[in-house]
């Protein structure tokens, strides 16, 4: 990726509805210079997919979750497969070390809280921490180090 692919994709995180003409001109690029760049981002799985970013309080789940579940008591395929069907859960990622999952959810309130952890403790040890804050939310991903040219 060069300088020009990496203002791409900063732009694009910050405005992905943006019109190829708009962001041509942005770049200081052709139209169809800046289509085949985009195409050949996507083929490279670089730009993975479009899509809306929708804050879960916008839709009424205004309680974000953080669960941490350890000592598994199911197997990781029955635990994986009733994790990714409910609809509540955001994230969800497999980890080394003391903890095996860390999930994210956003629920309704308390009550929905409260569902959700009566479903999950059946399945491990189950740790539990309320978001007040996230000071830092859907950062721009961009490679570390930058191609000079």
């Amino acid at each position: 990726m060069d300088r020009i692919d990496v203002s791409m994709l900063e732009i694009l995180q910050e405005d992905g509805r943006i019109s190829v003409s708009d962001l041509s001109k942005k770049l200081n690029l052709s139209r169809p210079s800046v289509s085949e760049r985009m195409i050949r981002l996507q083929e490279k799985g670089i730009i993975d997919q479009f899509s809306a970013v929708v804050p879960p309080a916008a839709v009424g789940r205004d309680t974000l979750l953080m669960i941490q579940v350890s000592e598994l008591k199911d197997t990781i395929q029955h635990f994986e497969k009733m994790i990714a069907e409910d609809t509540r859960v955001l994230e969800c990622h497999r980890v080394t070390g003391e903890v095996s999952y860390f999930i994210k959810a956003a629920v309704e309130g308390m009550e929905s809280l409260r569902e959700l952890v009566d479903t999950l403790i059946s399945y491990g040890n189950i740790n539990t921490s309320i978001v007040l804050k996230s000071p830092v939310e859907r950062r721009k991903i961009l490679p570390e180090h930058r191609e000079e040219e």
